[in-house]
């Protein structure tokens, strides 16, 4: 019998990694994180990465990896939770893939286009054009630059936008043409299952909230305090997680620790909102949605086996 491959996926403070931790016990399996800050090694806090406790119970894999100074990307992490995914398989043990990064289970799924890797020069190039134009002027270059690519992206998803740029600014090759390679398939099962967690945007939203607090109150100060010290350039990823630039406008006396819990709590409630969109348009084969919070489902009142 064929190892089955499980998603557990859904958006921030849905409480996915519980419900996974639940099933891997039930199935004999093994957690794959798939959480894009989630990977970073000085974030533990901010971005909610389960605790030792847990992890002790079940092996997670691709938590806290990565070095902060490192700018992943959803091919690097497509390539490595296939090893682990491929590895797990060939042991009949259970992969349990949990995040809310979109574009890492659709590129997982579906296969990904292989794009020459983009310098950091570039990376940086883009990041001080954005700076001296502005995000509106910079969505209508790459707008002019390559009209298809850019045609469904929200002029918000700033991180996308960028990726069209450099591309085309270092391959000289339009991102669209790229595109229209083939995909490279990563994995090769057609047996997993998604379970989709979307439950009331509000509801949400107000467990965002609670999480914050709880953020602040487990240290998450002094998490960005010791980020600080290892003198990160601003334009890398883990510098923009939920909660950092928040707290780095604190720690330099710009906000109170009251507004700056409040700008945390928005930035995250404004990505939950992007996740329920992303979730709710994908076409990705959903095996079972909730319109629940995972903590709310009884595990043994879901067939699995159901096809």
């Amino acid at each position: 019998m064929k190892t089955q491959i499980y998603f557990v996926l859904g958006p921030t403070a849905s409480g996915k990694s519980k419900f996974a931790l639940n099933l891997a016990e039930k199935l004999n399996g093994e957690i794959i994180n798939a959480d894009s800050m989630q990977i970073y090694r000085e974030l533990s806090i901010l971005t909610a990465r389960p605790t030792l406790e847990d992890q002790n119970k079940i092996y997670h894999h691709l938590y806290g990896f990565v070095k902060g100074s490192v700018r992943y990307n959803v091919q690097k992490w497509c390539e490595e939770a296939s090893k682990k995914i491929n590895y797990l398989v060939n042991k009949n043990i259970t992969p349990i893939i949990v995040g809310g990064t979109g574009l890492y289970i659709e590129s997982l799924i579906n296969g990904i286009v292989s794009i020459p890797l983009i310098p950091e020069k570039v990376k940086l190039e883009s990041e001080k054009m954005i700076s001296k134009i502005g995000k509106e002027n910079f969505f209508d270059l790459v707008k002019q630059l390559d009209g298809d690519a850019i045609k469904s992206i929200s002029p918000n998803d700033i991180q996308r936008i960028r990726r069209i740029w450099e591309v085309n600014f270092f391959t000289e090759k339009k991102f669209s043409e790229w595109k229209q390679n083939k995909n490279k398939k990563l994995i090769n099962y057609g047996n997993y299952k998604i379970l989709l967690f979307l439950p009331l945007r509000n509801e949400n939203y107000k467990r965002v909230d609670h999480r914050a607090h709880l953020m602040i109150e487990n240290g998450a100060i002094q998490e960005v305090e010791n980020l600080i010290k290892l003198n990160y350039n601003n334009s890398l990823p883990i510098m923009k997680a939920h909660g950092v630039p928040e707290i780095q406008s604190y720690l330099n006396n710009e906000l109170s620790i009251d507004e700056c819990i409040s700008k945390i709590q928005q930035v995250t409630r404004n990505y939950v909102k992007r996740q329920h969109t992303w979730w709710r348009s994908s076409n990705l084969n959903i095996f079972k949605k909730f319109d629940q919070f995972p903590d709310e489902i009884d595990l043994k009142s879901i067939n699995l086996e159901q096809n």
